[in-house]
């Protein structure tokens, strides 16, 4: 095969490279925009719903959001004026919790993150479920809301289909819907307060089909007036869990006469969260019956 010959003047070939060069570079352009759309966070997919996996779940924590938003003081251990049982709340961001160090210290329940949205999972959960039931402790898990990325009914099943669904053993606990400011925007997740007691009727309606169980709502009064327009109409079947940080849980959300569970510190030994449920270790037993 005999060679091409050599252009007499070098630039005659680079000007056509260069030409072409223009809707190849913006070829690239055009994917890697497509590629950003596609990411977590950036992109909605159908129905007007945010894409499915969280942007930053190991920062989602119950009560991640609440100090923020509502401050509060350390209160490492209130005085006891009830009957009560002291227990933790857990996620990813506490890694391998030292199960034996919280028992020895008066833990006697757990409750562990099990999803968020319906693009994750706790990698943690197995050693966080299980090492808090190998010490004896009752526990149970949590779904961190995100109403914004899907609905209830879809993030309910997505919870009863990785940790959040319950038994029968005595040592379960029913899961829990934490509801709180939205870590990614608008705190009240740009919906309406309507939309968002539907939102909740459709989780707890469908975790309840799943389970056999009511889900314990997980949330501030704070929030809940804001968001929900104090709506009432939970109180009477769902459980409340209040975070304060303070000497008393303070105000309750309307439709509560009492609260079930009281997150008092996001600062206690070993694991941050720490928790009191509101009646005797009996009466905590029978919330675990069912």
């Amino acid at each position: 095969m005999s060679a091409l010959p050599r252009p007499t003047n070098p630039h005659a070939r680079r000007r056509p490279a260069t030409r072409a060069a223009v809707p190849s570079f913006l070829a690239v352009l055009l994917a890697v925009f497509a590629l950003l759309v596609a990411l977590p966070g950036t992109a909605h997919a159908a129905g007007g719903f945010a894409a499915p996996r969280p942007g930053h779940p190991d920062r989602d924590w119950m009560g991640s959001t609440v100090r923020l938003h509502e401050g509060g003081r350390s209160v490492n251990e209130p005085a006891r004026l009830t009957a009560s049982v002291e227990g933790v709340d857990v996620s990813s961001h506490n890694g391998n919790v030292a199960w034996s160090t919280l028992w020895n210290s008066g833990a006697r329940f757990a409750y562990v993150k099990a999803t968020e949205g319906t693009g994750y999972t706790n990698p943690y959960f197995a050693q966080q479920y299980n090492g808090s039931y190998n010490v004896g402790m009752l526990r149970g898990s949590y779904h961190f809301a995100l109403p914004d990325h899907s609905g209830g009914a879809a993030q309910a099943n997505y919870f009863a289909d990785h940790g959040g669904g319950w038994s029968a053993d005595g040592r379960t606990l029913p899961g829990v819907l934490d509801m709180e400011y939205n870590p990614y925007g608008d705190i009240c997740y740009g919906m309406s307060a309507t939309a968002l007691v539907d939102w909740m009727t459709d989780f707890f309606g469908t975790y309840r089909q799943r389970t056999g169980r009511d889900a314990v709502l997980y949330t501030s009064t704070a929030w809940w007036q804001r968001c929900t327009g104090d709506y009432a109409g939970f109180g009477a079947v769902n459980p409340l869990w209040i975070p304060r940080y303070s000497g008393s849980p303070g105000t309750l959300p309307a439709g509560w006469s009492f609260h079930t569970f009281w997150q008092y510190t996001d600062t206690g030994p070993t694991v941050g969260d720490h928790n009191r449920f509101n009646g005797s270790q009996s009466r905590l037993q029978a919330l675990a019956d069912g």
